[in-house]
């Protein structure tokens, strides 16, 4: 779901040529399938095109992405251990971190660790709605809409910074 919406909100910001949007899982469960076909429902209801297949996420990976975001605690926990370096692990946030009605200070305010895990000041999970009916699955989109916008201010402001943006772009 969170593919599908960020993947809308770079290319209507005309960003697509300059951000690689991609998701994986942090366990392979579900490895080759599909997306939920109530994330489907949801997705296409709200306009959004979902053309996914899961895979696992791999550590090697790091080395060629700049952001990791997480949708819970539990897979921030499990992607920065997984991280072959304490830079890479500080690559993974929480997607919610970038929610402004959420964290008003945005994702600098979000603690990096505690001694027991990420320790965060706020709820900043998507809760998944696996398990529940569609308004758990409508209640995910809502908050991935609402932290993609400030996201892509986020990534705007990384590319402005790295003088990959100009003036059509930003």
């Amino acid at each position: 779901m969170a593919e599908a919406v960020f993947r809308a909100r770079i290319e209507e910001a005309g960003l697509d040529g300059l951000v690689e949007v991609d998701s994986a899982g942090t366990g392979g469960w579900h490895e080759g399938d599909g997306a939920d076909p109530r994330t489907v429902a949801v997705l296409r209801a709200a306009g959004y095109e979902e053309d996914h297949s899961a895979r696992q996420f791999r550590a090697d990976w790091f080395g060629r992405l700049d952001l990791v975001i997480a949708l819970d605690d539990g897979h921030l926990r499990a992607l920065r251990r997984l991280a072959p370096t304490a830079h890479d692990a500080a690559k993974v946030r929480l997607l919610r971190s970038y929610d402004p009605a959420v964290m008003p200070d945005g994702p600098a305010a979000q603690p990096a660790a505690s001694s027991h895990g990420a320790a965060l000041a706020h709820d900043l999970d998507v809760p998944d709605p696996y398990y529940g009916g569609m308004a758990g699955f409508e209640e995910c989109l809502e908050m991935v809409e609402a932290a993609s916008k400030g996201l892509l201010v986020a990534v705007r402001d990384a590319l402005a910074a790295r003088g990959h943006l100009d003036g059509a772009a930003s």
